[in-house]
């Protein structure tokens, strides 16, 4: 039994971004966008009526912006989508605050056809679209100068809780942790959530955010 196409929003305030998005997801046979935002205050209202899986939330709009959007929609909705952050830059600040709120991840404008349609299924399935480097540079550019405390909910993660949060730093996959410290992936998936029940995390790009402002990743327990 095939499953029901994937529903995307696509939230832009340019209409040839809106429609280039369009006719690259909807010619996929797995993904249907069911619905266009041109401002922040549109895209807030779409989702909340229409509950797709997915959305492209730009970061810069009209009215309210993608970090505004994004944390209304988390906050408003029980069962909120998957949200993607579209961005221009890799140094915005917005997709760094968006991705603290929990957005998914984080997608550059001039991104290929192919890393697009893999990134909405990569959210659509529960994953988080990290990329360590530029994870790494954001949460280094808003670290405060001082080195920071550790943070609370460090001492509660096992030792090896705490290699999984290091290995998700550096953007492994649940099935590559699982070879890199020699145990099953539903091990390694139980661990997982641990980390983002420990750390208070949503996703694993909150995890990891928190890991590097907190200077977790750079110390050894």
């Amino acid at each position: 039994m095939s499953r029901p196409p994937l529903r995307i929003v696509v939230a832009d305030d340019e209409r040839m971004v809106r429609t280039a998005l369009r006719v690259i997801l909807d010619a996929e046979p797995d993904m249907e966008v069911v619905g266009e935002a041109a401002t922040g205050a549109e895209a807030v209202a779409l989702v909340r009526s229409l509950t797709p899986d997915v959305v492209l939330m730009d970061v810069r709009m009209p009215e309210i912006d993608g970090l505004g959007a994004t944390g209304q929609i988390l906050r408003s909705m029980p069962d909120p989508p998957r949200i993607v952050v579209v961005t221009t830059f890799e140094n915005d600040s917005y997709v760094y605050d968006a991705l603290r709120a929990g957005a998914s991840g984080f997608l550059l404008k001039r991104a290929d056809p192919d890393e697009l349609i893999g990134a909405v299924r990569l959210v659509a399935r529960g994953d988080s679209l990290l990329f360590p480097a530029a994870v790494r540079a954001l949460a280094a550019a808003h670290a405060a100068a001082a080195e920071p405390p550790a943070p609370a909910w460090a001492a509660r993660l096992t030792e090896r809780e705490a290699d999984v949060l290091r290995l998700m730093a550096t953007g492994l996959s649940n099935q590559e942790m699982s070879e890199c410290l020699g145990v099953g992936p539903q091990t390694v998936k139980t661990h997982v959530a641990a980390v983002l029940a420990k750390t208070g995390s949503r996703d694993r790009t909150q995890a990891v955010i928190a890991a590097y402002e907190g200077g977790f990743i750079m110390k050894k327990r």
